[in-house]
């Protein structure tokens, strides 16, 4: 008898400790399909929506990947990597970031399909970092963003930088604004492959240099894009190189130093469909090389200077 309570009491006492250990390991190694994020989170906790996490970073850990992070409230949560597929969703409480000389936030996985919603990016003035970086990525999504306030010259001071090296990358703007990024508000510009870039719906105010840079390997269209007040000698659409083709639809470019400034080195083509461009301090368009189509329902007037269209597009322009 007393040989079977010892054999139970082992038992009971073993089974115990597994399930201890089990308690004890599963929040280390577990993600979550959701996570959530809030200004009095704690990264230390599981991200739940009792106990929410403090930043994006921290949040991201605790997230699989297909996973989403939302927002509890509207607060600073910090730059963050990406290296997987993610949906980071703030727009009911718009979350913020503030990176000052560092990237808002950086995608970087070739396979990674990503979105962002919801999202206040700030650079505060600072001269190292950009909003949103794309070194690789299958799609990014970003939908009703501000990015707004970075300095930078060079490689630095965009709103969106695409800086791929893989074919078949896609990348959409929806409903989102950008105000005074110093060095592009949008630049595309991969090393390989290609991207297919759609902006639609959105406000592009300022900066220091050319708003959207499309420079090789890129097929843009937008769509209802407001861009304006650039300053003098910039343009609001540069198009460079060969391999890019932007369409421009139901857009208005006002009071920027140029309108559309097509063909710095190759052969860029851009093909304009019921829009203003007014206000130019310098050239309405700016015809280097390559073409500039217009289908006769535009609005090429009240500018300083002006070269007319290359002509309406035919076949298969």
């Amino acid at each position: 008898m007393r040989l079977i309570r010892t054999f139970v009491v082992s038992l009971l006492a073993a089974f115990s400790f597994v399930v201890a250990m089990g308690v004890v390991a599963t929040p280390a190694s577990a993600q979550a399909t959701r996570t959530w994020v809030s200004g009095v989170g704690d990264d230390a906790n599981p991200c739940s929506r009792t106990a929410p996490c403090k930043t994006f970073a921290g949040a991201i850990s605790k997230t699989a990947t297909n996973g989403e992070i939302n927002c509890l409230d509207s607060a600073g949560f910090g730059g963050v990597t990406i290296t997987k597929s993610i949906t980071i969703d703030c727009h009911t409480e718009h979350g913020g970031i503030l990176s000052l000389n560092v990237n808002g936030v950086l995608v970087n996985s070739s396979t990674a399909k990503v979105t962002l919603r919801g999202l206040v990016i700030n650079g505060a003035g600072g001269t190292t970092g950009n909003g949103i970086r794309i070194l690789a990525a299958s799609q990014v999504n970003i939908d009703d963003c501000i990015i707004e306030g970075f300095a930078g010259t060079t490689t630095n001071g965009r709103g969106v930088t695409i800086e791929t090296a893989t074919a078949g990358v896609r990348v959409t703007i929806q409903n989102s604004r950008f105000d005074n990024n110093n060095n592009f508000a949008i630049h595309s510009n991969p090393s390989a492959g290609g991207v297919t870039l759609d902006v639609t719906d959105s406000t592009i105010v300022g900066g220091g240099t050319t708003a959207v840079q499309l420079r090789q390997l890129t097929t843009a269209a937008l769509d209802n894009v407001t861009i304006v007040n650039t300053p003098a000698g910039t343009a609001a659409l540069t198009l460079e190189l060969t391999t890019v083709t932007a369409n421009v639809s139901n857009s208005l470019f006002a009071n920027n130093g140029i309108g559309i400034f097509n063909g710095n080195g190759g052969s860029p083509t851009a093909r304009l469909f019921n829009t203003v461009i007014t206000g130019s301090t310098s050239q309405g368009l700016q015809i280097n090389s390559g073409s500039v189509f217009s289908y006769g329902n535009n609005g090429i007037r009240g500018n300083a200077g002006n070269e007319a269209p290359t002509g309406a597009p035919t076949g298969t322009q």
